[in-house]
């Protein structure tokens, strides 16, 4: 997505109040839409990349989730399955919606909705947004997120996803 394309500005509800381009949007902190999607292997291990320095948001931070801001008009499903493909070229695989959430820190606003995919396939990592990328262990994660830089958005769908499971398997006790 470009600085220029077109942007959904959201209350925290999700209710759109307004549009502005991408680039507005990040220069005066707007909250907009994004979707963020944990990529697992059969192994489950979860796909980590780095962004490249060149974003405009956590500039070669590692990240846990591929994902992005939702265009202006398009729902979060649509917006999800456009950024794996244009992200690392993996189209049709089943994403499955986990939750919806909320993000702020002093440079992001977000209105954001968690997926989950698994995925054992080839990847094209697209050089703009990717410099490189690697599965990884959970508990691995956790280690390398103590000592670099992630995306805080991504590291908190990630410790929302993990509650949730935790959730899930003290219920079923």
């Amino acid at each position: 997505m470009s600085g220029e394309e077109l942007v959904d500005i959201v209350d925290e509800d999700d209710r759109v109040v307004g549009r502005a381009s991408r680039r507005e949007v990040r220069a005066r902190h707007l909250r907009h839409r994004s979707t963020y999607i944990l990529l697992f292997n059969a192994q489950s291990q979860i796909f980590v990349h780095q962004r490249t320095a060149t974003k405009d948001i956590y500039p070669s931070y590692n990240d846990v989730a591929f994902g992005g801001v939702v265009a202006a008009g398009e729902d979060y499903d649509a917006g999800a399955r456009r950024e794996l493909a244009e992200e690392i070229g993996v189209e049709g695989v089943p994403l499955r919606r986990v939750l919806g959430f909320r993000f702020d820190d002093d440079n992001n606003h977000v209105n954001g909705v968690l997926y989950t995919a698994t995925y054992d396939g080839a990847m094209q990592l697209q050089a703009a947004e990717v410099a490189n990328g690697r599965w990884m262990d959970l508990d691995a994660v956790i280690d390398l997120a103590q000592r670099e830089p992630f995306c805080p958005d991504g590291i908190e769908a990630l410790r929302r996803y993990l509650d949730r499971l935790q959730q899930a398997s003290s219920r079923n006790r």
